[in-house]
């Protein structure tokens, strides 16, 4: 098994542990979208530490004398290369080093009702190993989604997936996840790899934990886009987009598992 790689960081721990269990919210010059979801999460401190994890923002959104008022346990600020997959390794290693049990994951946009943690936490303690959020399952919404991001999800991503993992999923784009440290620390999974760069890392995981026989699940979540405005996304143009198509396609042949077999 290869060592961790983990980009180069720095942690501002802002108060003790005192949960089993983590939420990783993930960010990138998120502004007041940033402010306003932390202030509802702020509920959720006293049963679960939050985790900001940073991928170099420079609009000043991120004071953190705000997020300890807001009951952010520590703010990690990537230094080293990559995007969202690069601050995934942070986050979730950072976590794993910790010593919690799991780790939710959220996206930091303000596009997601962090209302449904609870049952995030309640869905690990019940032994599931890779839980996915989605707009799509009974009980979850749908607000305002653009219909050429619906249409992707639903008739390509989604159903590529589900194929290549040999369970169904029905909003494989969503951020908003959990993962059990158990499955994390697999040797057969080893997230921890400098092949992890954008969004390969969501896509790869959801295939990797179905395959290996780990307990998947779906839970209902609401996801809302802005009445009015550019949609809040980090994938732009014919350009962005081919990418997201490349890197599906090459998680679905199974390009991102690890170089050799490693026995468990």
């Amino acid at each position: 098994m290869t060592p961790d790689e983990v980009p180069a960081f720095d942690a501002h721990v802002l108060a003790p542990r005192h949960s089993r269990y983590a939420v990783t919210v993930y960010v990138l010059n998120e502004g007041d979208r940033i402010r306003s979801q932390l202030a509802r999460m702020t509920t959720l401190a006293r049963a679960i530490d939050i985790i900001v994890v940073d991928g170099g923002s420079d609009d000043g959104a991120l004071d953190e004398s705000y997020l300890a008022h807001y009951g952010v346990r520590a703010l990690l600020v990537k230094t080293g290369r990559g995007g969202l997959s690069a601050q995934m390794r942070v986050g979730l290693h950072w976590c794993l080093e910790q010593g919690y049990e799991g780790v939710v994951t959220i996206d930091g946009n303000d596009k997601d009702d962090s209302s449904a943690v609870p049952a995030f936490i309640a869905a690990l303690d019940a032994g599931f190993d890779h839980v996915q959020g989605s707009r799509y399952v009974p009980g979850g919404r749908s607000v305002r989604t653009p219909l050429s991001r619906h249409l992707g999800v639903t008739l390509l991503h989604a159903p590529l997936i589900s194929l290549a993992a040999g369970k169904r999923y029905t909003d494989t784009t969503n951020g908003f996840r959990a993962y059990s440290a158990k499955f994390l620390r697999d040797p057969r999974v080893q997230p921890f790899r400098n092949v992890f760069q954008r969004y390969e890392l969501h896509y790869y995981l959801a295939i990797r934990a179905a395959r290996l026989g780990y307990r998947v699940t779906e839970l209902p979540v609401t996801r809302s886009y802005p009445a009015s405005g550019a949609a809040p996304s980090k994938i732009k143009g014919l350009r962005g987009n081919f990418a997201i198509l490349a890197t599906l396609w090459a998680a679905v042949r199974g390009r991102f598992d690890p170089p050799a077999a490693v026995p468990r």
